[in-house]
């Protein structure tokens, strides 16, 4: 829980259970790790079309859902041309 503190106001992306990836600004997160992402957007992984970026804006996310958060590097997610980016969607996790 704590490890989730070093994360607040920074840019993040929360792999979650379904196979979605949200981006954005950790603003805060409770003994759950339930986090609200500010500035958020979803991408959409494509073999055909790169990555789209859907507006998400404030988003609450649960913490049983979040696989994986990790800090995005600003300096190289905006080098980055997610449009030239061909990936296949990450599958839901079965149980």
């Amino acid at each position: 829980m704590s490890s989730l503190q070093g994360y607040v106001d920074r840019r993040v992306l929360l792999i979650l259970q379904d196979g979605r990836a949200i981006a954005g600004v950790l603003v805060g997160f409770d003994q759950k790790s339930n986090v609200v992402l500010s500035d958020s957007t979803e991408r959409v992984y494509s073999m055909e079309e790169g990555v789209e970026e859907i507006p998400l804006g404030l988003y609450l996310v649960k913490g049983d859902m979040i696989v994986l958060i990790g800090e995005i590097d600003d300096a190289v997610d905006q080098a980055v041309d997610l449009s030239t980016i061909r990936a296949e969607p990450l599958p839901a996790i079965r149980y």
